[in-house]
């Protein structure tokens, strides 16, 4: 009974999910062509029959030429990536739980040099990739992503919008549950809401409430494409790919009128996307960014980082022994304030497809392994 309270179900929209435990989207590329396999409906189902009450699906591609770098990853539009994700839905819906995409485009992360279309650059608001920090990156990519390209046209940024709407349509009609965004990390969307990538002028750039426009124009056209009633989680971060120590927002006011401005476009989950998940967001305040999401929105919002492990991601890559660790009484302890209300679940459920039914029964974590992350398991 102790890690009870995760497990109470929570409505948003016209989806209701059994418990508070969902599993993190983690790319993958085990898609040839950007069409998923059985194997990929199978990796997805076994997440759902071990108690994750909602599944969120690794980045998936938009129709755009330059959304990705690797054709293994999987794709949100063409008759047979539908019948993919469609075998996907349906086995996860099986076994009892419930499943949104993350539409994903890579924007000026994505390296061209490994895609299908290396003649095409990757898009940027405003040509330019972003100051190198602090960062898990090879220094040859590095190198070569950083050379400047032209800022999108306004009509490249019209078709991009369109495309992420197809994807949504695509997917609800598909079966899925609700639609992620992937707007952090430095990735398109998130591009254009850091100042340090989106140096614009007139209606997509400059001030805060700017830089948020096109979220805003995007989510607004989701809205449209797939009704008011289905969930649209937003995941959005401080730290970028580009540096692990780069802000969004120097302050909750600041954070305040993008995620606003995302709420009243028609956003329902923000998705705070962190690299430990009890670290605060601001001076002055324990408040994590799930908190500050939602005290600044009144919104649902999901905590992520490092949950079931010893460290993060940026150490595990760095080398440091990754350990099983049960932490869940931190968790509980903001989640029991109010503080956020999913617990997001990644590497830990990545090597333990049951790692949420094991919590609930009380029993000890399995041990992790680093390999799983190289597999389908």
């Amino acid at each position: 009974m102790r890690y009870e309270p995760l497990y109470q179900p929570l409505t948003v929209g016209n989806l209701t999910l059994d418990n508070r435990v969902v599993m993190a989207p983690m790319t993958r590329q085990f898609s040839p062509g950007g069409v998923p396999t059985d194997d990929v409906a199978g990796y997805y189902r076994r997440r759902a029959e071990g108690g994750a009450g909602l599944v969120i699906t690794e980045g998936v591609g938009i129709e755009d030429a330059a959304a990705l770098d690797h054709p293994a990853i999987p794709v949100m539009y063409g008759e047979a990536a539908l019948a993919g994700w469609k075998r996907v839905v349906d086995s996860v819906h099986a076994a009892g739980g419930r499943i949104m995409p993350q539409l994903w485009h890579q924007g000026v992360l994505r390296d061209a040099r490994k895609s299908d279309r290396p003649d095409i650059p990757g898009r940027r608001p405003s040509g330019i990739w972003g100051p190198a920090g602090h960062h898990s990156l090879s220094e040859d990519y590095v190198v070569t992503v950083r050379e400047p390209t032209r800022p999108m046209t306004e009509a490249e940024i019209a078709d991009v919008i369109a495309a992420f709407a197809r994807a949504a349509k695509n997917a609800i009609d598909t079966g899925f549950d609700g639609i992620a965004l992937h707007g952090g990390h430095g990735y398109l969307i998130d591009s254009f809401l850091w100042r340090e990538t989106n140096r614009r002028t007139g209606r997509y750039g400059g001030m805060p409430e700017r830089r948020a426009e096109f979220a805003a124009e995007l989510v607004r056209t989701i809205r449209r494409a797939i009704g008011p009633d289905v969930p649209i989680m937003f995941r959005f971060s401080q730290h970028k790919q580009q540096d692990y120590r780069a802000r969004l927002s120097e302050t909750p006011e600041e954070l305040g009128i993008v995620l606003n401005i995302l709420a009243d476009a028609g956003v329902d989950i923000f998705d705070a996307s962190t690299r430990s998940f009890d670290t605060p967001a601001f001076a002055g305040s324990d408040l994590n960014l799930a908190g500050w999401a939602k005290k600044l929105t009144g919104k649902i919002s999901s905590a992520v980082g490092g949950i079931g492990l010893s460290n993060r991601l940026d150490q595990m890559f760095a080398g440091d022994e990754t350990r099983a660790l049960d932490n869940l009484d931190r968790v509980l302890a903001r989640f029991g304030k109010g503080e956020f209300d999913l617990a997001m679940v990644g590497r830990a459920m990545l090597g333990d497809p049951d790692w949420s039914r094991r919590v609930r029964a009380g029993q000890p974590p399995a041990p992790f392994d680093k390999a799983a992350l190289g597999r389908l398991t």
